[in-house]
């Protein structure tokens, strides 16, 4: 039996994708992904820009699908460009003579017979125009022509059959028409086959300077023409396709029929118009720069295309459009054709020959040609130099390299109160984007050029939504890690705390206990009390009997609080306990003593201050050392509390400061009852909410009160509960410490009656 792999051998860490997209919107403060966010933004745009010509083959589909979005946004502003701004027409050189809907219902239906048409194209020539265009190919015979007619016939209609075929035909009579005025024929490319096309064209030649225009060309395989013999009466044939948009904004100049270029109506209309042989194409390295004919050039893309800038359809319509039916009928005025360009073309809505403009207008096919034609003659074209889009790309990296670099951070500036606060990064961004619209409407009056602004500004608004998202990710991690190490803080401070706690109690714990150090004891009393600031301190007091008669006690204050003095403390409390009952010399030996050890092992230079007494308890004969503390109170029942203040040349400095020091004692007789009140700086120095001190004064008020009422335990207490009040709740600055030391006399049998004298005698330890 085969096992699996150990739970252990398994992948434990794979990286999640949202990790991996975590990961890389915070390299460098979102930086990479905005610069990658960027590059994107530019390739969409730089494909729809760069493309020198929107060929039609299959290779160039991938190019148009991942230029479409960048299209997309590019049109809807150059067509705002031209809500806004529309051309005023000037030009008073174009006419259009529409089939209109009343044309048809006066005439019939379309297609009319070519004889109609050659007598339209004959009434017009009477005006004298300049040339006529035609909007109409006519690939096919009329088959409303006589000769048409007869062949239908009965054998029995022979007589009329011949009559008819007397006649001339229809496309005999737009023939001559056409070769009588200075005429020009439309036709359509199509990239296939289809009934009716042909792969040629009678083209006049066009001339190509500077270069091979075919590459940069829209190329048609197939044309769908009229009759050979008409496009041999006409003066000019040009093709009159239209892309296939929904909204026109560009029209060809020239195109190309295979391998031959081809203008278009307006071009080869001016041509006809000015008699010149041939039109121009100049080419450059960049494409196609300019057609021109006789002494018009006219700019254009690289793809030998222009932008038309239009003009609402309604403007001068009445005195440019006039109805085939009113030309016909002779309600045309005489001089309203005369020198002008002639379109001929069907309006009628029914006849399915409607454009979409920038302008949202829906007009017919032949208004298109027309505001073609003003547009050059106005000189009012628009154009999108070959460099500006070079422009764009340098403005919109050079820009959003700069936005990469310096809003990271201004998104990460933090405030005082620790919080970001980015300061107006989304208005500057938001003036940046409004500058470049702003520009590019300036450019559009002044000069005729399409600046893209928009695609500038979503690309500066995607860059900016990735530094924002990046920046609230990484807020996003930076509190998960403020989180997570507030969590680990809080543990740590719990098994501190507990550490802390159990230090706490073993201090207080090793400290004797006055209630049960002395059980049976009727010679004195010991009350004590010690409180650190913190979980651990620094005070210390002890009591013991070195033998049966001879009590010691010593109350110290270790420099500093917490831990290291609270260690230092044990020390000092130990040594002294060792040494008292070692040697022999007595409290001064005892400080002495503990005083060298100290020092030697003081690495971290603290010092302690130290009250040290020896207390003979059969007759109340006291030896005292003071080594830098508090002076000691003396109690006495109905006397005044007093302070024992040793002579210069007794005690010495705190422990720890001179490392051999001897330091000498003091002696002291008590009287039965006497007390004796040790305190810490804890007490005098304990202070308020306004940070007055407790000081001595308080001090000998509260223990001459506490004297009164007795033992060790009261004036303990009620020390204790006057600096409490004293404080009022303040935070303690310092640990505190009081012992108290009553002597009640010898033992009972061994009392003696009578004074006692007070001895003060020195003697060095």
């Amino acid at each position: 039996m085969t096992r699996g792999p150990a739970p252990e051998s398994l992948p434990q860490d794979r990286e999640t994708p949202d990790a991996w997209f975590g990961r890389i919107f915070l390299y460098r403060r979102g930086r990479m992904a905005a610069f990658m966010m960027l590059l994107l933004f530019a390739l969409l745009i730089g494909i729809h820009s760069l493309r020198v010509a929107e060929t039609r083959d299959e290779a160039d589909t991938a190019l148009h699908l991942l230029s479409r979005p960048a299209a997309g946004v590019q049109q809807l502003l150059f067509d705002a460009y031209q809500r806004v701004l529309p051309r005023q027409r000037r030009a008073q050189t174009v006419a259009v003579v529409g089939i209109d809907e009343n044309s048809l219902k006066v005439v019939g239906q379309w297609p009319w017979p070519r004889s109609q048409l050659a007598e339209l194209i004959d009434t017009i020539a009477r005006y004298q125009p300049a040339a006529i265009g035609l909007d109409i190919y006519m690939p096919e015979a009329d088959q409303t022509s006589p000769e048409r007619v007869a062949a239908r016939l009965a054998p029995e209609q022979s007589a009329l059959a011949d009559a008819l075929r007397r006649l001339p035909p229809h496309d005999v009579q737009l023939a001559r028409s056409l070769h009588a005025a200075p005429t020009v024929l439309g036709a359509a490319g199509f990239n296939f086959a289809t009934f009716g096309t042909s792969d040629g064209l009678q083209i006049a030649p066009m001339r190509v300077r500077g270069g091979d225009a075919l590459p940069y060309l829209d190329r048609y395989p197939q044309v769908l023409a009229s009759l050979p013999q008409l496009q041999s009466a006409a003066h000019g044939q040009a093709l009159v396709s239209v892309r296939d948009d929904a909204v026109v904004r560009r029209m060809p100049l020239a195109s190309a029929v295979g391998q031959v270029p081809a203008p278009s109506l307006a071009m080869e209309m001016l041509r006809v118009a000015t008699a010149s042989p041939a039109i121009d194409i100049m080419v450059d390295r960049h494409g196609i720069r300019a057609l021109a004919v006789a002494d018009l050039t006219v700019p254009t893309q690289a793809g030998g295309d222009v932008w038309l800038h239009f003009a609402p359809e309604a403007q001068g319509a009445q005195s440019r459009n006039i109805s085939a039916i009113d030309l016909l009928a002779g309600r045309v005025a005489g001089d309203a054709l005369a020198s002008k360009l002639v379109l001929i073309g069907l309006t009628g809505s029914g006849l399915n020959d409607r454009r979409v403009t920038p302008l949202g207008e829906s007009v017919a096919g032949i208004e298109i040609q027309a505001q073609l034609l003003e547009s050059m003659l106005d000189g009012r074209m628009l154009l999108r130099p070959w460099w500006m889009a070079y422009a764009e790309l340098g403005l919109l990296l050079g820009l959003g390299g700069l936005m990469i670099l310096l809003v990271p951070p201004a998104l990460a500036r933090v405030d005082a109160q620790g919080q970001r606060r980015p300061r107006r990064v989304g208005w500057w961004v938001a003036l940046v984007c409004a500058a470049a619209l702003a520009g590019g409407f300036w450019l559009f009056h002044a000069q005729g050029w399409l600046f893209d602004g928009a695609g500038m500004s979503i690309a500066f608004a995607g860059v900016l939504a990735s530094l924002v998202s990046s920046s609230t990710l990484e807020v996003q991690r930076d509190n998960r890690r403020l989180a997570a190490a507030e969590h680990a803080l809080r543990e740590q401070a719990a098994r501190l705390a507990g550490e802390m706690e159990a230090a706490r109690r073993i201090q207080l714990g090793s400290l004797p206990d006055a209630g049960t150090a002395f059980p049976g004891e009727t010679r004195f009393a010991v009350s004590a009390l010690i409180e650190p600031a913190r979980e651990v301190g620094g005070d210390l007091f002890d009591f013991f009997m070195i033998d049966d008669r001879r009590l010691c006690f010593l109350i110290g204050d270790v420099s500093g609080k917490g831990v290291p003095a609270s260690l230092f403390m044990a020390v000092t409390r130990t040594l002294s306990r060792s040494f008292a009952t070692r040697l022999p010399g007595g409290p001064a030996e005892i400080v002495s003593a503990a005083n060298r050890d100290l020092s030697s092992g003081n690495v971290e230079t603290l010092f302690v201050t130290m009250l040290l007494g020896v207390l003979d308890v059969e007759t109340g004969e006291l030896e005292l050392v003071n080594a830098g503390h508090d002076a000691p109170w003396r109690l006495a029942v109905r006397q005044e509390p007093r302070q024992i203040v040793a002579p210069a040349e007794a005690g010495g400095p705190p422990l720890c400061v001179l490392d051999d020091f001897s330091y000498t004692l003091q002696r002291l007789q008590l009287a039965p009852g006497e007390c004796l009140c040790m305190v810490t700086d804890g007490i005098t120095e304990a202070a308020n909410a306004d940070g007055e001190l407790y000081g001595s004064t308080r001090m000998r008020r509260a223990l001459a009160q506490a004297g009164d009422d007795g033992g060790a335990d009261a004036i303990v207490r009620s020390l204790r509960e006057d600096v409490g009040r004293f404080v009022a709740g303040a935070e303690a600055s310092d640990d505190l410490a009081i012992l108290v030391v009553h002597w009640h006399g010898p033992a009972r049998d061994e009392r003696q009656t009578g004074p006692r004298r007070t001895v003060v005698r020195l003697s060095a330890g």
